[in-house]
């Protein structure tokens, strides 16, 4: 069954209407008619089992059952620096999404390639993954922001760091609590500077970590590292 986002609903409305885009997907791509069931996502943990009762410009549902998820646990937060080429950072989104991060920020570093990120087209692959994913929640997409602020505005009961300056590094999954929120730093293709890795370790507690052998590009560290937690939670 197919699954639309509207954000503004909650489990005390009988029925609503959705917003021309959504609308338009409904009655031009899909053809969908009055008495088909739909499924709406309002991103905020509930998923409402509704059946079309006009078909047009905008269309019209009423709610025939509202599913309602507990706020995921633990809290996922990943800070990766934005990837030269757009569509990966994009890949990156869409996949954490689906896998389920709960928050993820663009970080400037200093050896970042791209310095610009377009926060609404991020925030659009989000929801476009969530309804492809049926996931109940949206995870927070932050504004970019330049990593040594980053460091100062945001913790988490644990903190990590993946860098390749040292070898032997313990992996994620050794040094990850089950249960804990956790904040991961993914640097950019050319790696975080050490100037940057100093820091975040003596002057914010950050405890560096291996994501494995190879040598990943950032955007797959970045899966990886969100899909090593879901597994040991899950």
């Amino acid at each position: 069954m197919n699954y639309f986002y509207c954000p503004d609903i909650d489990e005390q409305q009988a029925s609503f209407t959705l917003d021309e885009a959504e609308s338009k997907h409904i009655f031009r791509v899909l053809r969908l008619t009055i008495g088909n069931k739909i499924n709406i996502l309002n991103g905020k943990g509930l998923i409402f089992h509704c059946e079309l009762t006009s078909v047009g410009k905008q269309c019209s549902v009423t709610v025939l059952k509202v599913e309602k998820y507990e706020a995921e646990q633990p809290h996922i937060h990943i800070a990766l620096a934005p990837t030269k080429n757009n569509d990966r950072l994009e890949w990156f989104i869409e996949k954490t999404t689906e896998i389920g991060v709960s928050e993820i920020t663009p970080i400037i570093c200093s050896n970042s390639e791209r310095k610009v990120v377009k926060h609404e087209r991020l925030q659009k692959t989000a929801i476009a993954a969530i309804k492809q994913s049926g996931r109940a929640f949206l995870p927070k997409i932050n504004e970019a922001i330049k990593f040594k602020d980053f460091l100062k505005e945001y913790s988490a009961e644990q903190k990590f760091i993946a860098h390749c300056y040292e070898e032997n590094q313990q992996h994620l999954k050794e040094l990850y609590t089950l249960g804990k929120d956790v904040l991961l730093l993914i640097g950019p293709e050319g790696d975080f500077s050490l100037e940057e890795v100093e820091n975040a370790m003596k002057n914010h507690n950050f405890i560096p970590i291996s994501l494995g052998r190879n040598r990943l590009r950032t955007e797959t560290a970045g899966v990886y590292a969100c899909t090593t937690i879901k597994i040991i939670n899950d």
